[in-house]
C-alpha cells in the first residue's frame, strides 16, 4: 500500500463519537451516491497526474505529508466546518487554536504573547510586517537576498519601503552589508530568516541582536520553514545557539504545514508584546455576542478561517507535543540526520560537490565540470534522468559570485545545481535507495 488508508477506520469511529454529542432530531442530507462515485473516481484519476509527494523518493521540493492524525482530525472537523473568526462559528475550535498557539509560543520561550493561525506563511508574514509598519510607518523593512520573496511583495502591498542586502556564501545575511544599511538610520525592521527556503540557512540572530542594541530596530523572525528545528539535539552548535535566542525577537512566523505535519494551509504569527492587539481593533455589529473573551477575529487581518486547521494541529499536539526529546522532535532529527548523511556521500563522490553544509534538512550540490554553464547543463540533464529513475529532486540557482577561488571557470551569473528537502523522517531509512538512484542517474 502506497497511500496510507488505515486511518479511515479511525475517521468513522470519530464521526460516530462526534455525532453522539448533539442531542437533536435526525435529518438526512440527500445526494446522488452513484453520481458522486463517478465524479470522485474521475477526480482520483485526475489527481494521478501528480508527482508522488507522499513518498520518500520525492526528495525535492518542500512538500511533507500530513500526519495521519492531522488528516483524520481535519476531515472530522469538516462535518462541522467551523469558522475560527468568532466564537459563534467556532465554539470548540477557537479555544483549540488558542491552545496550540500557546504551545508554539512556549516552544519559542514565550509565556505572554499574542498570536493566531493563518492560511499560510505569506499571510502570517504580512501581519508581522503590517504591525512593524504601524510602529515604524516611515522606516524600511530589510531582509537578505535569500529571504523569501514574499517579504518584498508584502512590503509593496503595505506601501512600506523595502531593501534587500547581500548574503555570504552560506546564504546567511551579510552583517557588514546590514550594518551599512542600519547606519543610514531609516530601518524599522530587520527580517531574520531562521531557515531559508533555498539553502536552509539560518541567519546570525546572535549578531543581529547585538546590532539591535546599537541601532534600535524591530526583529521579525521568519521561521516559517525552520522554526521547529530549535527542538533538535543534532544541530551544529552555532545553529543551536542562534535558535536559543529567538525569544528575544519581536515577532515570529512558523508554518505548521511545512515541518509541523499539517495539511495546507496552516501558518502562524506570534508577537512577543500582546499590546500590538491595539492595531487590530475594529467594530463589527454582528460577529461578537456569544462570549466576552477575546475573539480570534479581533486579532487577525483574515476574517473567515478554517477551524479544521486548528482542530488538526490540536490533535497532532496531543499525540506528539512540540517539545525537546519528544517523538515529534525525534522524527525531525531523522530528517536532519538524512541531510548530513547525504552531504557526506556527496562530498566523497568524484562527480558531485556540495554547495554549502546543511544547517537544517536541505542539501544542495552541483555536478563537476570545467565551466559553470556546462555544470548547469549537467544539472538539468541529471534532474531529468533522476525523474526517469523515479527519484524526484529540485533545481536551485546559486549565485556564482559567492564562489571563492573555485577550480572551475565562472562564465555565468548563476550555477544551476540540485537540491533536496529531506523533510520526511522516512528519508533517513530510504537514503541508500536515494543514493543508488542518484548514481544510476549519472549514466
Amino acid at each position: 500500500m502506497k497511500l496510507e488508508r488505515e486511518s479511515l477506520e479511525l475517521l468513522q469511529k470519530a464521526l460516530v463519537k462526534l455525532e453522539a454529542g448533539f442531542n437533536l432530531p435526525d435529518f438526512k442530507v440527500e445526494f446522488d451516491t452513484k453520481k458522486m462515485e463517478e465524479v470522485m473516481l474521475l477526480t482520483a484519476e485526475k489527481m494521478q497526474d501528480n508527482y508522488p509527494y507522499f513518498h520518500p523518493l520525492f526528495a525535492g521540493q518542500m512538500l511533507k505529508p500530513p500526519h495521519p492524525i492531522a488528516k483524520v482530525a481535519y476531515m472530522m472537523a469538516m462535518w462541522i466546518n467551523p469558522n475560527n473568526h468568532a466564537m459563534d462559528g467556532s465554539k470548540a475550535s477557537s479555544p483549540m487554536e488558542k491552545e496550540v498557539v500557546a504551545d508554539l509560543a512556549k516552544m519559542f520561550g514565550w509565556g505572554e504573547h499574542l498570536g493566531h493561525l493563518t492560511g499560510g506563511g505569506t499571510m502570517a508574514n504580512l501581519e508581522a510586517l503590517w504591525v512593524s509598519g504601524k510602529i515604524h510607518p516611515d522606516k524600511k523593512i530589510i531582509a537578505s537576498d535569500q529571504a523569501h520573496y514574499t517579504h518584498e511583495r508584502i512590503s509593496e502591498v503595505l506601501k512600506l519601503r523595502f531593501d534587500k542586502v547581500a548574503t555570504d556564501h552560506q546564504g546567511r545575511i551579510d552583517l557588514s552589508a546590514l550594518e551599512e544599511e542600519l547606519k543610514i538610520g531609516d530601518v524599522g525592521t530587520v527580517v531574520c530568516t531562521m531557515g531559508t527556503t533555498g539553502l536552509g540557512s539560518v541567519d546570525p540572530l546572535d549578531e543581529i541582536l547585538e546590532l539591535q542594541k546599537k541601532y534600535g530596530f524591530r526583529i521579525h523572525a521568519d521561521a516559517a520553514y525552520g522554526g521547529y528545528f530549535m527542538l533538535l539535539s543534532n544541530l551544529d552548535d552555532h545553529t543551536k545557539n542562534k535558535f536559543s535566542l529567538i525569544d528575544h525577537v519581536d515577532s515570529i512566523v512558523i508554518d505548521p504545514h511545512k515541518q509541523g505535519l499539517q495539511p495546507y494551509g496552516c501558518g502562524c504569527v506570534i508577537f512577543r508584546n500582546p499590546e500590538v492587539a491595539k492595531f487590530y481593533i475594529h467594530d463589527s455589529p454582528y460577529t461578537y455576542f456569544t462570549s466576552d473573551e477575546l475573539h480570534l477575529g479581533e486579532i487577525s487581518l483574515e476574517c473567515s478561517r478554517a477551524g479544521a486547521s486548528a482542530v488538526a494541529l490540536w490533535a497532532t499536539h496531543q499525540l506528539m507535543p512540540p517539545v525537546e526529546n519528544g517523538q515529534f522532535a525525534l522524527d525531525l532529527e531523522k530528517s536532519r540526520s538524512a541531510a548530513l548523511k547525504l552531504f557526506e556521500k556527496i562530498s566523497s563522490n568524484e562527480n558531485f560537490f556540495p554547495i554549502v553544509k546543511p544547517e537544517t534538512d536541505i542539501v544542495t550540490w552541483g555536478l563537476k565540470g570545467e565551466t559553470t554553464s556546462k555544470m548547469s547543463e549537467l544539472a538539468h540533464a541529471f534532474f531529468k534522468k533522476a525523474e526517469e529513475n523515479h527519484l524526484y529532486l529540485s533545481l536551485y540557482k546559486y549565485p556564482t559570485e559567492k564562489f571563492s577561488n573555485p577550480d572551475f571557470e565562472i562564465d555565468s551569473k548563476y550555477l544551476v545545481c540540485l537540491r533536496s528537502s529531506l523533510m520526511k523522517p522516512e528519508h533517513e531509512d530510504w537514503l541508500d535507495e536515494i543514493w543508488k538512484r542518484m548514481i544510476l542517474s549519472l549514466n
